[in-house]
């Protein structure tokens, strides 16, 4: 990266870390502050770190308290290794993670036991996730114990309530996970990750191992719970329909980086990125698309291993405007109200080098 690329990345880093309040005044549950993962690639004989795969690269992100936060994107850009690094269950490698006020970064395990408490996970495939030598009832009753110092009537009641919300019944509880459909499965891991009255809740691809009308059921459970319980979603997904139904505001990611943040009413409307405009082309609809609306992206995915300078979309990008794409990485910035979005499109080019170009 040159020298006036990475000034222009840090001074967009410090204007992005250096306000995380809501735009209503109220403190977010949940603050993102320049997240990053990196796996280190091993080589050479004495097995040194000669290279890192960027699976997530400096994350600002705010999730309001009570809304449902969609993070989309193309298998591998990093959306689940976000939310296992979001509860601590992949260590981050730098960047700040807030929640309800607090700087669980560093938080000790002790200290996670009662973050945890709040903080809950439904994991993608729900029969790997559930424990197959326990009863249904042992794996709601499971977090309590973990988790809480409820006695045992408590928690028999707890779970009791919870089946009974979750559209399952008192039958169940006797039964191995093995015995129910994925619907069921997944109803069950909802039950789970509800037993400790958590305040959000990450929900990774809860419904892409479902049948279509399973999917809808979940969904609208997922709804119902939201507004009893007054939960917090985090939903991760690569299915923009379901996004569109679920969520309050969409973010898009692209190879570990955020490229555009919006209401999901506007991102769907009106979207900004271009890599947001050739995933919303590629979604499937009832009736004919022209295929003069399909926005057909070329090349393969670059490697998170050795990610393109500049912007990380310039290779293969339909709307690329010269060489500031491949030398200036571009930071989201607000466009329209609360709206982000990270492009040149967007941003002040003047002192960029080399403008305009052609590949």
């Amino acid at each position: 990266m040159s020298s006036q690329s990475q000034q222009h990345k840090d001074s967009a880093d410090e204007q992005q870390s250096s306000s995380f309040t809501s735009h209503d005044g109220e403190e977010p549950i949940l603050t993102l502050e320049q997240l990053r993962k990196y796996y280190p690639v091993k080589g050479g004989i004495l097995n040194r770190t000669v290279s890192q795969v960027k699976a997530v690269d400096g994350v600002t992100l705010d999730i309001e308290r009570g809304e449902t936060l969609g993070l989309v994107g193309e298998s591998g850009c990093g959306k689940s290794t976000l939310g296992k690094t979001v509860l601590r269950l992949i260590e981050p490698t730098a960047g700040k993670i807030w929640f309800d006020g607090s700087d669980i970064t560093g938080a000790s395990r002790s200290e996670l036991r009662d973050i945890r408490q709040d903080l809950q996970f439904i994991f993608q495939d729900p029969a790997s996730s559930l424990n197959p030598r326990m009863s249904v009832a042992e794996l709601i009753q499971e977090p309590m114990k973990c988790l809480t110092d409820w006695p045992a009537e408590k928690r028999e009641n707890r779970t009791l309530e919870l089946i009974r919300e979750v559209g399952l019944n008192d039958s169940h509880l006797s039964r191995a996970p093995h015995a129910f459909s994925g619907g069921q499965q997944q109803r069950i891991a909802i039950a789970r990750a509800l037993a400790v009255n958590p305040k959000l809740i990450i929900a990774d691809e809860p419904t892409s191992a479902l049948d279509v009308s399973v999917q809808a059921k979940i969904l609208n459970l997922l709804d119902d719970l939201q507004d009893e319980y007054d939960l917090t979603y985090l939903f991760i997904s690569h299915d923009l329909s379901v996004v569109k139904h679920i969520c309050d505001r969409v973010a898009v990611m692209y190879l570990g980086e955020l490229a555009e943040l919006a209401s999901t009413s506007d991102l769907f409307e009106d979207p900004k990125h271009p890599y947001t405009k050739a995933l919303l082309s590629a979604v499937p609809e009832a009736s004919e698309r022209s295929k003069s609306d399909r926005i057909l992206l070329e090349g393969d995915v670059p490697s998170p291993q050795n990610p393109p300078t500049g912007c990380r979309y310039h290779t293969r990008c339909q709307e690329y405007i010269g060489s500031v794409c491949e030398e200036i990485d571009p930071q989201l910035k607000e466009i329209d109200g609360a709206n982000q979005c990270a492009c040149h499109h967007y941003t002040d080019t003047s002192e960029a080098p080399n403008l305009p170009g052609e590949r």
